[in-house]
């Protein structure tokens, strides 16, 4: 239950500090092969390339979990503590959608696609199925962050229901 605790906790982080990490490597060693020893790497540029489109969707998963991810609050202004998990329910409810939606459409490509990179010859496939993973893992960050709030609105109800009745008794006291 330690290691499922973990990978919750810290899944996109290593795997983003790995993506970028390896990336500002590759690049600084392109940099220092053209301009020390004058001859480039072919296929740098194509690896920095995919594991970027990695690190993003990787990082909407991280941002979702860490509820940094962009959103409007204009709305969630006009409310209270209730109307703002409400709306934040709505808008994470709008974004599973969109994130199954995304996976689905994504997993498809993956299946058709055939082709080969031109620099490293890998299979694309790899390199199509990082929105599958990172909307699937936004997925499961939705619905955990849906569970909190869904948690959050009960305990709000609870507590006004108990204050409620604290005040009715004060009332058929005085």
């Amino acid at each position: 239950m330690k290691v499922v605790r973990w990978l919750d906790e810290h899944f996109e982080e290593y795997i983003l500090v790995f993506l970028s990490a390896f990336t500002v490597v590759i690049i600084f060693l392109q940099v220092v092969m053209r301009y020390v020893f004058g001859n480039s790497l072919t296929w740098s540029e194509e690896m920095a390339r995919y594991m970027f489109i990695w690190l993003i969707y990787i990082g909407v998963s991280y941002a979702v979990k860490k509820k940094r991810h962009l959103g409007v609050d204009a709305i969630t202004m006009l409310f209270k503590e209730k109307g703002n998990l409400i709306v934040a329910l709505i808008a994470n409810f709008s974004f599973l959608i969109f994130a199954i939606v995304m996976t689905y459409f994504g997993l498809d490509i993956v299946l058709r696609v055939t082709r080969e990179s031109a620099a490293l010859q890998i299979p694309l496939t790899w390199v199509y199925v990082a929105p599958v993973v990172g909307m699937t893992l936004t997925s499961i960050r939705l619905i955990q962050n849906m569970v909190i709030e869904v948690k959050q609105l009960k305990e709000l109800k609870h507590k006004n229901s108990n204050s409620k009745q604290l005040t009715d008794g004060q009332e058929e006291i005085a």
